[in-house]
């Protein structure tokens, strides 16, 4: 039996990029607007502070403006809450993002929700929750937004098709079950109280895994030629001692029934940058008023 399709991530994040580019361009040339990005990370968190330097050098390189705010861990939930209103307030930036994970002693839901919907480029807002479910115009979060872009990247037109989403997080589960009605497929949303979780998972011809399992979702779970898209991004420990980043789909037995699979590393996970650098050019064209681009 031949192998699956490895859907390449970075191949695709690079071309969401260069499209960003011409629209950050384009955006220059007839409207005089440039879009900017404001980043704010509260504390040291190791991961978090890579995260935000390949933000801000991503967001450059594509030509928009990088605000970046970087605030100590025993910052109170007050200063945060006027830097975010300083920033809805200010015309040069189009996009908020507020880094989480926040330390303990802020409230990480009030502040979210304190971000101008327009403005809110991570998609988490609970105005932008509910458009996206009344199908509106809305700003989506990025890593759902990549995962569809990776699905019609193997696959153009996923009408009709029989897809799980195995998760129920307001990040990516959700939200991918919205995209995915919005595509015309079938959905169905399984969790860890799913009944025969396998035996729902064998008959999609879409599996996007979101559970935070590693290698949880099995070869034998796949129906045969399905297209599977692996959000997970799992850290385990080898027999032999060393660490390795590893999905919520067990790889190694799913690429040989599927029809395309994600892999991980290099997959979903370059597509979430290049889609909030996406969502940032769509913030700045909402707030000018300026009509969505044709897909």
């Amino acid at each position: 039996m031949s192998q699956a399709f490895v859907i390449d991530g970075k191949a695709i994040a690079a071309r969401v990029r260069a499209d960003v580019a011409a629209d950050v361009q384009r955006l220059k040339r007839e409207h005089g607007l440039t879009p900017g990005l404001a980043v704010v990370l509260v504390g040291e968190d190791p991961a978090s502070k890579v995260y935000v330097r390949n933000k801000a050098q991503q967001t450059v390189e594509v030509g928009m403006q990088s605000f970046e705010h970087k605030l100590p861990a025993e910052t109170s939930e007050a200063t945060l809450l006027d830097l975010v209103r300083k920033l809805n307030n200010d015309p040069s930036v189009h996009g908020i993002l507020v880094q989480m994970p926040l330390p303990k002693h802020i409230d990480s839901v009030k502040v979210l929700e304190s971000v101008d919907p327009v403005k809110d480029v991570d998609g988490f807002h609970p105005i932008n929750v509910g458009r996206l479910c009344t199908g509106e115009r809305a700003l989506v979060a990025c890593t759902p937004v990549g995962s569809v872009i990776l699905a019609k990247s193997y696959q153009h037109d996923l009408r009709g098709l029989d897809a799980v989403v195995i998760g129920r997080s307001n990040i990516v589960g959700k939200p991918m079950a919205q995209l995915l009605i919005r595509e015309d497929c079938t959905v169905t949303i399984a969790h860890s109280k799913t009944r025969d979780l396998p035996g729902v998972v064998r008959r999609a011809d879409l599996v996007v895994a979101a559970i935070g399992r590693p290698e949880f979702v099995r070869g034998d779970w796949i129906k045969p030629g399905a297209l599977v898209i692996d959000v997970g991004i799992n850290r385990v420990t080898g027999p032999d001692g060393k660490s390795r980043l590893v999905g919520d789909v067990a790889y190694e037995e799913a690429v040989k029934v599927a029809g395309a699979i994600t892999p991980v590393p290099g997959g979903v996970g370059p597509m979430t940058i290049a889609c909030l650098l996406k969502n940032t050019v769509e913030a700045a064209q909402m707030q000018r008023g300026i009509p969505a681009k044709a897909a």
